[in-house]
């Protein structure tokens, strides 16, 4: 969440940053109302409980002055006090619930390096890596017609046995996800401690990334126990330290952490589902980091760099993208966008996310660490999609296609996957 100080503070810099976000600027008025309301009736608590404070000490020296009358008559304007006080309160943590639900649905403040827009048109390419228009002259097969051919995909029997936009891994299709699930833990443990976190989270966890309220609906949600499936590991990795204050020499932190991701995708009607293309379970490699402000910037591109190496080695084509103001995430304040070329489909997939979240984050999850005058402040956080396999593994599928309908695969999966290719066996096709 944002700094409200900074609300109150500066009024015409905060909303003209915030209408950037597409927020009105009537809703931060009522919300600047409500902090002023807030303000005056604290006084007003204050100064009740000051009156009762007073007056309970007067009367007992009244009592002792005997002075029974007198004392009698505080004695009711006591009660009068504390009746009005207990209302008071009342009216208050009403109007702090207010104040704190408006508050968290509130996004963040892009970073003065954003480009402006009002939506993904107004996206920066930033550079193009191993893209030529040359080499697709020729028409491609998607993914879903040769994991058919080859065996390395059930979606009818997924969908019988759970629904659409769910999937079977079968045969080689199923050792290429655990191959790319290798290769992305692998390639950055030197730099990043690696978790395995847990995939269900109690709803303050995933409040504190920003997923709740707003986004609810894209959640499954286990009401018995108020638990929620993670849509990423982003959501268990931001609240490892929760509630807790960080050393400064132990900045930054950096975790990575394979999970299976769920998400309802409710907004996706009208969206091409085909395939890989959007599902609702699906396997990732997430990277993290805890940082200094001041150390944001830098960690913000090695992060950016770490999700290119990935790309690179894998021998995709790719773009990245800076985010218009328009089109970041809620939580974002910067992020950078990488989309691979897929072919078969004839269009560019968003793989991965790399954000720098500012404190939004940290404030809403109360992360903090010591800076160098030992004073706790609240840290600044950092995420991406080291790897989410379900458009790689479908770029990976349809830019590997040979005439003969077989699969290369990129030389570092080799080793992994027993082979250079995929399909071929005629084994594979009996399902």
């Amino acid at each position: 969440m944002i700094d409200l100080r900074l609300l109150e503070k500066d009024f015409p810099a905060v909303s003209a940053q915030l209408s950037l976000r597409g927020v009105p600027r009537d809703q931060l008025e009522r919300l600047v109302g409500l902090l002023d309301q807030r303000r005056r009736q604290v006084g007003e608590r204050d100064d009740l409980r000051a009156y009762i404070n007073s007056a309970s000490k007067a009367i007992g020296q009244l009592m002792a002055a005997k002075q029974l009358v007198e004392a009698d008559t505080k004695k009711q304007e006591v009660k009068d006090k504390k009746e009005a006080l207990l209302h008071l309160e009342d009216t208050l943590r009403t109007l702090e619930e207010q104040i704190h639900q408006q508050h968290l649905e509130l996004p963040n403040l892009p970073a003065p390096e954003a480009p402006r827009g009002t939506s993904e048109q107004d996206n920066v390419i930033l550079r193009t890596h191993g893209y030529d228009p040359a080499n697709y002259t020729q028409p491609y097969r998607p993914h879903w017609e040769l994991a058919e051919q080859w065996g390395l995909l059930d979606l009818p029997r997924a969908a019988k046995t759970t629904g659409a936009m769910f999937t079977f891994y079968r045969g080689q299709g199923a050792k290429l996800i655990r191959a790319l699930v290798h290769l992305g833990l692998s390639l950055n443990s030197e730099r990043y401690t690696e978790l395995i976190p847990p995939h269900f989270v109690r709803t303050e966890t995933l409040t504190a990334t920003g997923q709740l309220p707003k986004f609810a609906e894209d959640a499954y949600h286990l009401p018995a126990d108020d638990l929620w499936a993670i849509p990423t590991a982003e959501v268990p990795l931001t609240s490892y330290y929760r509630d807790e204050i960080l050393e400064f020499d132990q900045m930054p932190q950096c975790f990575m952490a394979y999970s299976v991701c769920f998400r309802r995708e409710a907004g996706s009607a009208g969206k091409d589902t085909r395939g890989l293309q959007r599902l609702h379970e699906f396997h990732k490699v997430e990277l993290l980091k805890f940082v200094r402000p001041e150390q944001a910037l830098d960690e913000h591109q090695a992060m950016l760099g770490d999700v290119e190496r990935m790309l690179q080695v894998l021998g995709l084509p790719y773009r990245v993208l800076d985010l218009c103001t328009g089109d970041l995430g809620n939580s974002a304040a910067r992020t950078f966008d990488l989309e691979v070329y897929a072919p078969g489909v004839g269009r560019w997939l968003e793989v991965s996310s790399v954000s720098h979240f500012s404190d939004y984050q940290c404030r809403r999850g109360n992360v903090r660490y010591r800076d160098s005058q030992g004073k706790p402040q609240f840290a600044h956080t950092l995420n991406g999609s080291g790897l989410a396999t379900p458009r790689i593994w479908a770029a990976l599928i349809e830019q590997g296609q040979q005439p003969d309908g077989t699969i290369l695969l990129p030389e570092i999966l080799h080793e992994f996957m027993g082979t250079n290719r995929m399909g071929g066996d005629e084994s594979c096709r009996r399902f």
